[in-house]
């Protein structure tokens, strides 16, 4: 099996500076009142920070700790999940 904490945290900090663009995008045009695309991109960093943080901690511990791995992952697609949502409000509603 392949060790993925490194690829999820790679693919999640990359991620997490594509949901700022968002959230600084939606803020400059003034657009965040008009839709929810911010506070759903703003749940999509929280969760891909939680997931960078927690593929850190497990490449860190050498997974010792199976569960930051699992959090990682399911973190990360939440992430992913709501990213996508985000950008879709966004194309709709702007």
């Amino acid at each position: 099996m392949q060790h993925r904490p490194p690829h999820i945290l790679n693919a999640a900090t990359n991620l997490l500076g594509i949901c700022f663009v968002i959230i600084t995008g939606l803020r400059l045009a003034s657009a965040g009142a008009r839709s929810l695309a911010d506070e759903v991109a703003w749940l999509a960093a929280m969760l891909l920070f939680i997931a960078a943080l927690n593929a850190y901690l497990a490449i860190r511990n050498n997974g010792a700790y199976a569960w930051q791995a699992i959090v990682a992952d399911w973190s990360f697609l939440g992430g992913m999940t709501a990213l996508a949502v985000s950008v879709g409000v966004a194309a709709v509603y702007l």
